[in-house]
């Protein structure tokens, strides 16, 4: 140890005063004879100023697991994820089931990254204020929302009615999964809330829908899905709105008890993070499904999580300048002869324009767009250059894909599964980027004129 008594032996002007000089409190009790090898493997700092300050960004939760103080004081730390808004704190719901027989207080620490950690916790409680749901929790993927609340809510002999179209994955579940657990569905045109009613059985639990919908851009009427959903005794609703995002609608706030989305789209927005979300304004449903997700272990990880928390941070600027492409794009293919059909809510020829402008703040950045044949729309986005022939969407990056050939290819489904979803052959899905307007049309153009 230095000589604190020493003076020191530098000519300066700057104040120098050891009562300012930051020191560092191992958090391990060493014994004497402690050997390096040890001090390698499992020294650390105790974190300071946690009661006067904090990071103006939630640091990575890169620790699997938590060491205690004391045995007792594991039950005070079992962590139900990011809930109840503003405050933090958990009011413990009364379910049956063992734990929260143990649960006396809300969650005050962390054990174990599959239980909660503060990476996915900080980004579930964004994502829980925006839609103002009573409690959020992040999934591994997108699917992995929806699946694992899939198996959760539902049981053998419940019914389940479909949109159709859907997202692949979740036409794949339905068609070749949910079956073998005694679950059965039922398909129905996209967003007709008269379709829906006429498929609700006596054993109708689930009403799922999307909106807008993948890949045809359909707008569902969420006020109406959620009064039909509350006629039916004990039914939930839950709704996929990873293309409007929270910015563009707040899902919950129109009724609807569980909202999904894919991270992996707008809400991370940089095509470099992977995740899914589940929000409900059902306390006791959130609460459960939480605790399901635990057991099936379909958690973010921590860096992805810090990915989201970035990404929301840009989420309105970016969806403005999303929007503002989109109707660029949608006005330009809706004029151009070699286009035989646009899909955009923007548009007042759309379907569901008005249902659109009553519910999002502005129209989003998805534009579907059909060519008269198959050859045409192929030749299109193999002519691109500054627009991507990628899956996925939602990110800075402008992508298109052909979904009779990709996304809702023939490996998924049949050519009358397609046509029976009004997936036409010459179908283009459009994940309109926040390049330049006027560059993307540009690219559209010298396309077009390959076609």
């Amino acid at each position: 140890m230095g000589d604190s008594t020493r003076p020191l032996r530098v000519d300066t002007t700057f104040p120098v005063n050891e009562l300012f000089t930051r020191k560092m409190e191992e958090v391990r009790d060493y014994p004497d004879d402690v050997r390096m090898e040890t001090v390698m493997v499992s020294s650390q700092p105790r974190l300071m100023g946690q009661e006067n300050c904090m990071p103006v960004i939630p640091s990575i939760s890169v620790s699997a697991t938590h060491q205690f103080k004391k045995a007792e004081l594991y039950g005070d730390c079992v962590a139900v994820s990011s809930v109840d808004k503003l405050n933090r704190r958990l009011k413990v719901i009364s379910l049956v089931s063992p734990l929260s027989q143990v649960l006396k207080v809300a969650p005050n620490g962390y054990i174990y990254h599959r239980l909660g950690s503060h990476s996915t916790e900080a980004a579930a409680h964004v994502i829980n204020n925006l839609e103002g749901g009573e409690g959020a929790t992040l999934f591994s993927s997108g699917m992995s929302a929806i699946t694992t609340t899939f198996l959760a809510i539902l049981k053998s002999g419940d019914h389940v009615i479909v949109p159709d179209p859907v997202y692949a994955g979740v036409f794949t579940f339905f068609k070749h999964m949910a079956g073998r657990y005694g679950i059965e569905s039922t398909f129905v045109p996209a967003c007709e809330i008269e379709e829906y009613r006429k498929a609700i059985k006596p054993n109708t639990k689930l009403f799922f829908g999307e909106t807008p919908t993948n890949p045809t851009i359909g707008v569902l009427d969420l006020d109406a899905f959620a009064a039909l959903t509350k006629s039916v005794p004990n039914a939930i609703s839950m709704v996929d709105s990873t293309f409007a995002s929270p910015y563009n609608v707040q899902t919950l706030r129109h009724g609807i008890d569980i909202v999904v989305h894919s991270t992996t789209k707008y809400l991370g927005g940089h095509h470099d993070h992977m995740g899914g979300v589940m929000c409900s304004s059902d306390p006791k449903l959130f609460f459960y499904i939480s605790e399901f997700q635990k057991q099936l272990g379909t958690i973010q990880g921590a860096f992805d999580a810090f990915l989201l928390m970035r990404g929301i941070k840009t989420l309105a600027v970016r969806m403005e300048k999303h929007a503002t492409n989109a109707m660029k794009v949608a006005t330009f293919l809706e004029g151009h002869p070699k286009v035989a059909k646009v899909y955009y809510p923007g548009l007042k020829s759309h379907p569901y324009h008005e249902v659109a402008k009553k519910q999002m703040k502005t129209f989003g950045g998805m534009v579907t767009f059909i060519m008269h044949n198959k050859k045409s729309a192929e030749k299109l986005v193999d002519s691109l250059k500054i627009i991507l022939l990628a899956v996925s969407l939602g990110g800075i990056e402008s992508l298109v894909e052909h979904p009779a050939s990709m996304t809702h290819g023939p490996y998924l489904m049949t050519d009358e599964e397609r046509k029976k979803g009004g997936i036409d052959e010459g179908l283009i899905r459009f994940s309109v980027g926040i390049e330049d307007g006027d560059d993307l049309v540009n690219d559209l153009k010298q396309a077009l004129e390959k076609v």
